[in-house]
C-alpha cells in the first residue's frame, strides 16, 4: 500500500567532488555491478530537484534542510537503531542533468553525518535545464546497483515541484523498471506559493500515481519554508526506520 502524508510544505563531495551521471540509452547496455561490498542496513539515493526552478537561494535552502535533517538527534538515533548501526546515503540533484553531489557515504555517527553535510552545503550548483523524472529515477537506481554496499533495504527519495519530463525516458516505465528491482521510491512533491494545489493540477496525486512504488512506499507533502526541514527529518526517520506509517501524519 502506499501512503500520503500531507505533513508540513515546502518552501520552496568526500565525500567527493560531483560527479554527472551518463546514463546508457533505453535499450542500451548497462552499467555492470559492482561486486557486493560492505553490509549496510539501508542504501538511501537522495534525489532532489533542482531544474530551472529552482532558483541559487531555494536550492540552498533545500540543501541545509537534508543536511539539518540528518545532523539532527532524531535521524541520528533512527541511524543508531538499525541493524547494521548504519547507513549508505548518497545526495543527487536532477534537472535535464543529473548530478551526484555527495557520493555514497557510510554514516554511522554524527561525525559522519556532519561530513556528508559539509559537501553538501559547499558543493557548486552543477544542473541545468528543466525536468526530466524517469532519468532522475533511473540515475538513482544505476546508483544502487554500481555502489561498494550491500544494503538490506533499498530506497530511492524524490523530491520535485512538478511532474514536467521534458526530455529522457518516460516516467512511468522508468519506475517500473526501478520497483521490478526491489528498490521502494518515496516522494516529497513540493507545493510551490505561486500554485498550491492550483485547481486541475494535483501535485500530490500525480506523484501518488506515478512516483511513489513499492512495498510500504509514503510521500510528505513539502507546503512551507518554516516546515520543510521538519518535513525532510520526518521523512527520513521513517525511511531509515524502515516504518510503514500511517496514511496520515502530522508533526506535532
Amino acid at each position: 500500500m502506499r501512503h500520503i502524508i500531507p505533513a508540513l510544505v515546502l518552501w520552496t563531495g568526500t565525500a567527493t567532488a560531483q560527479t554527472t551521471l551518463q546514463l546508457p540509452q533505453s535499450g542500451g547496455p548497462e552499467a555492470a555491478p559492482v561486486a557486493a561490498g560492505v553490509e549496510t542496513s539501508l542504501e538511501l539515493v537522495l534525489l532532489a530537484d533542482a531544474n530551472v526552478s529552482i532558483d541559487a537561494g531555494e536550492l540552498a535552502f533545500q540543501r541545509q534542510g537534508y543536511a539539518d535533517a540528518l545532523l539532527s538527534d532524531t535521524v541520528q538515533d533512527a541511524i543508531a537503531d538499525t541493524l547494521h548501526g548504519h547507513i549508505a546515503v548518497t545526495y543527487v540533484e536532477w534537472a535535464t542533468n543529473q548530478v551526484q553531489v555527495v557520493d555514497w557515504m557510510l554514516i554511522d555517527w554524527v561525525e559522519a553525518a556532519q561530513a556528508f553535510a559539509d559537501a553538501l552545503t559547499a558543493a557548486p550548483r552543477a544542473t541545468f535545464g528543466s525536468n526530466a523524472i524517469g532519468a532522475a529515477l533511473l540515475a538513482g537506481q544505476r546508483l544502487i546497483d554500481t555502489n561498494a554496499y550491500d544494503g538490506f533495504r533499498h530506497v530511492i527519495d524524490f523530491s520535485g515541484d512538478s511532474m514536467g519530463n521534458s526530455s529522457g525516458p518516460a516516467i512511468l516505465p522508468s519506475r517500473d523498471q526501478v520497483l521490478a528491482t526491489g528498490t521502494v521510491i518515496n516522494a516529497l512533491p513540493i507545493l510551490r506559493a505561486d500554485d498550491m494545489r492550483r485547481a486541475g493540477y494535483d501535485l500530490e496525486q500525480l506523484y501518488a500515481d506515478n512516483i511513489i512504488g513499492g512495498p510500504g512506499a509514503f510521500m510528505v507533502t513539502a507546503e512551507g519554508r518554516d516546515s520543510f526541514a521538519a518535513a525532510v527529518q520526518r521523512k527520513l526517520v521513517l525511511e531509515i526506520a524502515g516504518e510503514v506509517p500511517p496514511l496520515r501524519l502530522a508533526l506535532d
